[in-house]
């Protein structure tokens, strides 16, 4: 349950605005002076605060002020007579998350208590993220709390101190690399070298130079003797990307390494012995690259010792929010000095991460993220900051009948009623009566919901408008 400060000096206001919020199922502190409130702060974990302007001793501004310097995140209503607009909008920009007129109307005021607590949530939540992120939920720079992913992180806690050759599987962008260099960096060869090679960003004859090097005159150019990727890989770890692109020949050259440990280079004929572990990883089936002959069976039978599949991110959305922070972290360091540190993300933001397929995996989702820290000028992430293609993408899932797991009640119902909204204005050409007919609601009660959410309508001239 969610808790709400309530600071007036007049009793009445507390009493009220007390029993209303009870109503909707929040508990309530009250406090009739600005010191009071502060002694609460600190004494009590409050989620909102609720403050008069005018009060005696110590006013809003002052309480705002003071509020802002020991708990920052927390968010602050300030409630104005008439006459003090001017001192209202101070608030604003001092830190307030809005500011409401005396007297008001109670479903108003529970629509910016349900907003600022919506947002003061998700930091509450990305902050406990955080310091999830950096105990039990990471391992080296793999993250995630899904079940498939902390059974991965023990099961490369057990590979890591053998020597056996290890076959990972998964889509593009998923982080085969991360989980060899996770291996690696947590075996007994963890002081040697770890070499990675693509095997697809090569042609057959420069990748076999590539891996097991060259006498000088092999070849036209061979102006010297070439260590490869073996030799400089010895007693470290050999990491084998892309490896279902290897060539025949050069499949048959890598089992010879397998099984026998020596290898020689090209142009060469003395056996040269080396000490590797083998990591190789795919993006295709192998089983099915077998049954159409173009990967040999011995070779996969031999890279296969330990087999390790990575999710794709679709499958694992419980991770979204910890990756999300942990981009949010890396990239923070590249924000300009004198625009506000990003926090976190808007909540429709996250729910379109959660609606989203994300062919392109973690990968992409670290892109967006790059790109979003540098367009983005405040402290979370919006959606006019994300690329357009990707928020196209995101309303082409079917969110409609979608539980977005990790994602209250209220927000699920929330962002449930602004996409059908949405879909109601855009089939009625935004003509907002056409669209409360559609819907079965008054019109008054669409444009309150246009306000509430923040919907772009379209004027007649094409161009976005929002209502004000």
């Amino acid at each position: 349950m969610e808790t709400i400060l309530i600071v007036d000096d007049e009793k009445n206001y507390t009493l009220i605005l007390s029993a209303v919020l009870q109503e909707e199922g929040y508990e309530t502190l009250t406090a009739n002076s600005g010191q009071k409130a502060l002694d609460l702060l600190n004494a009590a974990d409050i989620d909102l605060v609720i403050t008069d302007m005018k009060m005696p001793e110590m006013d809003g501004i002052e309480l705002l002020e003071s509020l802002k310097k020991g708990h920052p995140d927390i968010p602050i209503i300030v409630m104005t007579a008439f006459g003090t607009i001017e001192k209202a909008v101070e608030a604003m920009q001092k830190g307030a998350f809005t500011y409401i007129q005396k007297p008001f109307d109670n479903d108003r005021l529970i629509v910016f208590v349900k907003k600022a607590l919506e947002g003061y949530r998700v930091i509450k939540e990305n902050r406990q993220l955080r310091e999830a992120v950096q105990s039990r939920f990471q391992f080296g720079n793999l993250i995630g709390k899904s079940k498939s992913m902390l059974e991965l992180f023990a099961l490369i806690e057990k590979v890591a101190f053998s020597s056996a050759t290890v076959l990972i599987e998964g889509e593009s962008g998923t982080g085969k690399e991360l989980v060899a260099k996770s291996i690696h960096f947590n075996s007994p060869r963890r002081n040697k070298p770890f070499i990675a090679v693509n095997c697809s960003a090569l042609s057959e004859s420069l990748l076999e130079s590539e891996l097991f090097g060259h006498e000088k005159g092999a070849f036209t150019g061979a102006i010297a003797t070439k260590k490869g990727r073996f030799e400089l890989a010895d007693s470290g770890t050999l990491f084998l990307d892309e490896i279902g692109e290897l060539s025949p020949n050069l499949q048959v050259k890598l089992l010879r390494v397998l099984q026998e440990r020596v290898f020689e280079r090209v142009g060469g004929s003395a056996p040269i012995p080396v000490d590797i572990r083998i990591i190789a990883a795919t993006n295709k089936n192998l089983k099915e690259e077998m049954a159409k002959d173009r990967f040999r069976e011995d070779l996969f039978f031999r890279l296969n010792v330990i087999h390790l599949t990575l999710p794709p991110l679709r499958e694992r959305p419980e991770d979204i929010r910890l990756l999300t922070q942990h981009f949010i972290s890396k990239f923070s360091i590249e924000r300009r000095p004198d625009i506000p540190r990003v926090e976190t993300i808007d909540p429709e933001v996250e729910r379109a991460f959660l609606r989203y397929s994300w062919p392109g995996n973690v990968r992409e989702l670290e892109n967006i993220i790059e790109r979003a820290m540098i367009l983005c000028p405040g402290e979370h992430i919006r959606m006019e900051d994300l690329p357009a293609d990707f928020s196209a993408g995101s309303m082409r899932a079917n969110p409609d009948e979608t539980w977005l797991e990790g994602v209250s009640l209220y927000e699920n119902l929330a962002g449930h009623e602004k996409r059908l909204i949405e879909k109601a204005l855009q089939k009625a050409g935004y003509v907002q009566s056409k669209a409360a007919e559609l819907l079965g609601i008054g019109k008054s009660n669409l444009n309150q919901k246009i306000k509430r959410y923040n919907i772009r309508l379209i004027d007649s001239a094409g161009s976005n408008k929002s209502l004000s």
